[in-house]
């Protein structure tokens, strides 16, 4: 079995947030958010963010129904709940992440955004995965060497070879699965690649 490993950082970031409202009247839930998101969106702007980055979600409504003494819901409507996203897709990574931080003082503003935590990407894995997987079969000839010089022999013709499953964890994590690690939330991550070859011994 060889491996190889990298430090990679994310070149790609996407962030939601958004405003949820209630009111008794659908009107006036529809009339706070139409003025919340605009504030959100020039906020972004002032920022430093393109609007061209910026996407806006459709309106998702619920409404909110009374429960009777025993806490079961009623037919009768309460309320209305309007909910609207801003996602932001961004190869500024950095600036971004700084964003998400400062987003709260929207708070102070009278806008209860809510804010998801940056989900960070690499795009250039697919040609970084052929290079590494070229290095972690180095890596396990390099061992069936040793292994085999040990015992007074020496590797033959390559039986068989398998990639096995590519782990992108955080950086110095030791997270490891058997169907792969992916993750998003850090911005510099390790990237590891896994191949085993089995060598015929002479």
């Amino acid at each position: 079995t060889g491996s190889a490993k990298r430090r990679i950082t994310s070149d790609l970031v996407v962030w939601s947030s958004g405003v949820s409202v209630q009111s008794a009247q659908l009107s006036a839930a529809y009339a706070q958010l139409s003025d919340n998101i605009p504030r959100i969106k020039q906020y972004l702007i002032s920022k430093g963010i393109p609007e061209d980055q910026m996407t806006v979600s459709s309106i998702s409504s619920s409404t909110m129904k009374r429960r009777d003494s025993d806490g079961n819901e009623t037919d009768e409507i309460t309320g209305y709940m309007l909910t609207q996203k801003i996602e932001v897709r961004s190869n500024d990574v950095q600036k971004i992440a700084q964003v998400a931080r400062e987003a709260t003082e929207l708070i102070n503003q009278g806008i209860l955004i809510e804010s998801s935590a940056p989900q960070y990407y690499y795009t250039q894995i697919g040609g970084l995965k052929i290079e590494m997987l070229g290095e972690a079969a180095k890596d396990a000839k390099e061992r069936a060497e040793r292994i085999a010089q040990s015992t007074g022999n020496s590797i033959g013709s390559v039986r068989s070879a398998k990639m096995g499953v590519m782990q992108i964890t955080a950086a110095d994590s030791t997270d490891v699965s058997d169907y792969g690690v992916y993750d998003t939330s850090t911005i510099e991550k390790d990237m590891t690649a896994v191949v085993n070859v089995s060598f015929a011994v002479d």
